[in-house]
């Protein structure tokens, strides 16, 4: 397959929508067909172009559907639709049989704007092998292979995805959801994913579109997915430059913002000097002499001291010596025998501490 920068030199996209244009007679008709696709421009709705023209937006949407039936009957007669669509399903053979009009047109033009993914997509329309799917709520404005997927199959194989997708409750990789949705390739999965608007990746994973780990919207949701992917704590000032050095969009973030949502966020626990954690796995926000209190509590008993320090080092990252001097400096604790202690109104028992 030719490389990117040739494919765009021979297929000269603009140049293919002008000679296509050029076979249309009227003038009339013409306008109509690049308002409506936005071949030079932004799109225009049947109402605008009906007002501009001096006719009913229902004649507007009859010459628009006429004019296009003529073009496709035409079909592979027009100049370089052949070229064209040898081309795209070149592309779409090796990605998965469907694409993102988008991708196609970041593949085939050289700025993969909005005229030229309007472009592609009016193209793609003409190609007789080829299925354009439009956009909507749903789904993103796509182009298949016809024989292997034509709408039913599309939105069918899309809805498999998003079951398993819910069904897993987390994001998973491709070759998972695909095996479990029942689709043999999963390039092909992958493409299909991607034409969906309920759905989106992040670090080789499908998620819902919802989900912060696959769509993180603020910068909450990227923290979150930073320590979710390291799997254990981190200083703000390592969660800030992995930030800087990701795939986000919008990274380019101060790490004193970064500390400042730590701070208000109740998904994430300090647990040392400037070392952050997610409660998630188990931590829960307090100071040093809080956790204590709460080992303490959870015993039922006077605990040594060596054993203190064991249970506390478990939910927070700080130096020996500050558990120890919060349990003798500080009053909500008592030593009850030799390097031992309990809570300072903790009932006096008979039993030897453990």
């Amino acid at each position: 397959m030719a490389d990117s920068k040739t494919t765009k030199q021979q297929l000269n996209i603009e140049k293919c929508v002008n000679d296509i244009l050029a076979t249309i007679d009227r003038e009339r008709e013409r306008a109509i067909i690049s308002r409506r696709f936005g071949l030079f421009d932004r799109k225009e709705t049947l109402e605008q172009i009906g007002e501009l023209l001096g006719i009913t937006r229902e004649r507007v949407r009859q010459l628009e559907k006429a004019v296009i039936m003529r073009l496709q009957e035409t079909g592979t007669k027009l100049p370089d639709v052949i070229d064209l669509q040898t081309q795209f399903i070149k592309y779409l053979d090796v990605t998965g049989k469907i694409a993102r009009v988008s991708d196609l047109a970041a593949k085939f033009t050289t700025e993969g704007s909005r005229i030229d993914q309007s472009r592609i997509a009016f193209l793609a329309h003409l190609c007789p092998e080829l299925y354009v799917l439009e956009e909507n709520d749903d789904f993103y404005h796509a182009v298949s292979i016809k024989t292997v997927y034509d709408e039913p199959k599309i939105k069918k194989d899309i809805a498999k995805i998003i079951a398993v997708i819910k069904k897993i409750g987390e994001p998973a990789n491709i070759d998972s959801i695909a095996e479990k949705a029942g689709i043999k390739d999963s390039k092909q999965a992958n493409s299909l994913a991607s034409v969906s608007k309920q759905l989106a990746t992040l670090n080789n994973r499908w998620g819902l579109i919802k989900w912060p780990m696959v769509n993180p919207k603020n910068i909450r949701d990227k923290i979150y997915v930073i320590l979710k992917e390291n799997g254990k704590h981190m200083h703000f000032n390592e969660i800030a430059k992995t930030i800087k050095n990701s795939d986000f969009k919008r990274k380019n973030v101060t790490t004193q913002a970064i500390h400042n949502e730590l701070i208000k966020d109740d998904r994430f626990v300090l647990i040392g000097r400037g070392i952050y954690a997610l409660k998630e796995w188990g931590y829960s926000k307090g100071t040093v002499a809080d956790i204590i209190t709460k080992v303490l509590k959870d015993a039922g008993q006077p605990l040594h001291r060596d054993e203190i320090v064991k249970r506390v080092l478990k939910s927070r990252f700080v130096k020996e010596t500050t558990i120890l001097l919060n349990l003798q400096g500080k009053t909500q604790f008592k030593r009850v025998a030799k390097a031992t202690y309990d809570i300072a109104d903790a009932p006096v028992k008979a039993k030897k501490a453990a």
